[in-house]
């Protein structure tokens, strides 16, 4: 190459091989370039996008069909337009805002500003007129059904003959009065829920399965915790039998399930008595006072904290009462009397909502059946007088039916029987699982391994 050859710009020439690599350079560098060019808008968007996501907290936005107020607009407007402005993209800020670009097209278009949901404006045709919904309110406020919940005013009114309104009715006009402070309660309520396929013990009457188990109670400081004990018919719910002690143990524990069976009347040969893993539930005493009263003991699967539901479901019934001591009982007489109460008040007036809302006295002695078909008459006639309210039938009161309770495995004859339910059998022809089978026991080859 030639030193002193140049253009007229003063950039060297080259020949052949020098030419190319020159070619490949201004390339490369006109890569770097948009590259660099590239990453500068990502990070100029990125820092545009970083202070949009700050400056919109505490802005409700989204959701189809929603309005957006005047002022509300113009705020977010303000904010995609300095996003943008900072180097963001139309789409990208308005994903962040959670918000289509075409609304934001929209919003700054004036004739389109308006509220143009098509929602129907006209009241419905079924709806309580003004005298109704005065008296509905008038009612759940009243002395009588004041601190429950629609779910049990509901079927208390139909067990007197009257209907006034559904149960959802009534909870949007407590949310509409702003009244709904003591009566939550849960959703779904009336609905009916298929029974899971899975294996168990299907009760089909009373006192064919029994579940039970121990809860603690604050004492007096003295006595330290107390012990209440309750079996609880699980076709039933009801309370076959309690106990408050001063100490948790399997020799109480078997004499407390003795004494149940013999106050309530009930031959245990055969009945299953369903518990958790604890020890009083599995100790030695325990399982030889159920071998020999001919009861079949079943237990929790292991590492399954939710299967015991009916005695735990009871135990948080009980300690959800109003008049439960928020601090301890002052001594163990009060909490025995407090528990009397309580036992007596669930069995005779709880309305519980896994049995159609009658009590357990009512399921458990068989007077379910006519108090159902009474309300169903008063649902039916309040049909009859008010057709347009009900788009389709009413609501069914009818007997809850049996009660499945889950287990891992049950064994019959020596069959295994996994994802069916069965009903409890006699104890002599059924071959025990090691979780069900006393202590010493003998077992099938088979399950021995």
């Amino acid at each position: 190459m030639d030193p002193s050859a140049g253009s007229s710009k003063g950039r060297p020439r080259f020949d052949g091989a020098g030419s190319s690599a020159w070619a490949a350079l201004k390339r490369e560098a006109a890569a770097l370039k948009r590259e660099l060019r590239r990453k500068e808008k990502a990070l100029a968007e990125a820092s545009a996008l970083l202070s949009l996501s700050r400056k919109r907290r505490g802005l409700a936005l989204g959701g189809r069909g929603r309005f957006h107020g005047p002022a509300l607009r113009e705020s977010v407007l303000a904010l995609v337009d300095e996003a943008v402005m900072g180097g963001a993209r139309l789409g990208a800020a308005c994903h962040l805002l959670e918000l289509s670009a075409r609304t934001i097209q929209r919003w700054r278009t004036p004739d389109l500003r308006g509220d143009r949901r098509a929602a129907r404006r006209t009241p419905p045709a079924n709806r309580l007129s003004e005298d109704e919904r005065r008296q509905v309110l008038a009612l759940v406020t009243s002395d009588d059904y004041r601190g429950l919940s629609p779910r049990q005013i509901v079927p208390r009114l139909a067990d007197k003959g009257v209907y006034l309104a559904s149960e959802s009715t009534i909870y949007r006009l407590l949310r509409r009065t702003r009244r709904s402070a003591g009566h939550a309660g849960c959703a779904g309520a009336g609905l009916e829920r298929q029974a899971p396929c899975v294996s168990g013990i299907l009760a089909l009457g009373p006192n064919q399965v029994w579940s039970w188990d121990i809860s603690y109670m604050k004492g007096p400081a003295r006595e330290g915790l107390l012990y209440l004990y309750m079996v609880v018919d699980v076709w039933s719910r009801r309370i076959m039998g309690w106990q408050v002690s001063t100490a948790e143990s399997m020799e109480l524990a078997s004499a407390f399930i003795r004494r149940a069976c013999e106050e309530a009347g009930v031959a245990p040969r055969g009945l299953v008595l369903h518990s958790d893993n604890g020890g009083p539930m599995k100790g030695s005493t325990m399982l030889a006072t159920l071998r020999d009263l001919g009861i079949v003991p079943s237990f929790s699967r292991p590492r399954v904290c939710d299967d015991n539901p009916f005695s735990e479901a009871l135990f948080r019934t009980l300690k959800r009462q109003p008049m439960y001591p928020g601090k301890a009982f002052r001594s163990l007489a009060e909490a025995r009397a407090w528990v009397a109460d309580f036992v007596d008040w669930y069995n005779r007036e709880h309305l519980h909502g896994g049995i159609q809302f009658v009590t357990p006295d009512q399921r458990h002695h068989g007077r379910e059946v006519p108090l159902l078909a009474h309300r169903q008459r008063v649902y039916d006639r309040a049909r009859q007088e008010h057709p347009g309210r009900w788009a389709r039938s009413t609501r069914r009161w009818a007997p809850a039916g049996p009660v499945l309770l889950r287990r891992g495995r049950l064994r019959v004859e020596g069959h295994a029987l996994h994802g069916t339910a069965i009903e409890p059998a006699p104890l002599a022809t059924r071959t025990l699982t090691p979780t069900e089978a006393p202590l010493g026991a003998s077992l099938p080859r088979a399950e021995r391994r």
